[in-house]
């Protein structure tokens, strides 16, 4: 991973819990304890976060003048090269398991971003309010694509309506397909209490939920739960998933599909 990218990551990654150990950059990136603890340096050099003791803390930003409100999401074209090989094995899958013919609903992120190489020469409807993956499918399908109306969050290409009533309500989906930062006995996790608002009206248009979740994401937490897993029916991870976790999403019901890890 570029120097850039794990800057990005580092940043966000602040943005949604304040405060990043050493050890959490380690297992996260796969990098060294000495190439985190540069990491930290050099942002703190730059006046974009607090180096303290063991880790980062973020700077306090109540004085800021955007006035604009900010997801607390991964940066999408960073987030999307993590795993990136894994990951576009669980989107093939996924797209695997939708039949010619379907409407399905999917929502924004990196590995659901991945289901537009595959759904390409497929006769399938699709609503999603990811910005990305609406641009991909356009470019390079013949897909109807629908798209809810609302404000385009541009880190994260995700568009979020304030509107309860928009074009989500008037379409229905066989499944809904979506990723997530963190699945294990405690539910399904996301980042912002506005990206579950709008993922809700999403799951409660469709008759399927399926979570796309390589095995780093199994057993890790977030800072909101947006569903419990007896309202997940299907799981898609890989191969380097431990047999307990696996087992735990089989007693909740769950059908889990494995895919090969790729390292």
């Amino acid at each position: 991973m570029l120097e850039k990218q794990r800057h990005q990551l580092l940043l966000d990654t602040l943005a949604e819990q304040s405060f990043v150990s050493v050890s959490t950059l380690t297992e996260r990136f796969g990098i060294s304890d000495a190439t985190a603890r540069r990491d930290i340096a050099k942002l703190a050099e730059q006046g974009r976060l607090r180096k303290i003791r063991g880790g980062a803390q973020v700077l306090d930003t109540r004085n800021s003048t955007t006035g604009r409100a900010r997801l607390n999401s991964s940066n999408f074209l960073v987030n999307k090269d993590l795993h990136s090989a894994t990951k576009r094995l669980i989107a093939k899958r996924a797209v695997e398991i939708c039949e010619d013919g379907e409407s399905i609903i999917i929502n924004g992120g990196s590995s659901t971003y991945m289901m537009a190489e595959f759904l390409s020469h497929r006769r399938i409807s699709v609503l999603t309010n990811s910005f990305y993956l609406a641009q991909e499918l356009f470019g390079n399908s013949d897909i109807q694509i629908t798209l809810p109306g609302g404000e385009i969050y541009r880190e994260q290409g995700i568009v979020l309506s304030s509107f309860e009533n928009d074009t989500i309500q008037y379409y229905h989906g066989s499944k809904m397909f979506m990723g997530t930062p963190g699945i294990g006995d405690f539910g399904v996790m996301e980042s912002d209490p506005l990206l579950i608002r709008a993922e809700q009206k999403l799951a409660r248009q469709a008759d399927e939920l399926v979570i796309l979740a390589d095995s780093s994401k199994l057993g890790k937490r977030s800072n909101f739960i947006f569903e419990s897993l007896d309202k997940v029916d299907t799981l898609i991870t890989d191969s380097g998933a431990s047999e307990p976790m696996l087992a735990l999403f089989r007693h909740h019901g769950l059908q889990v599909i494995l895919v090969e890890k790729v390292d």
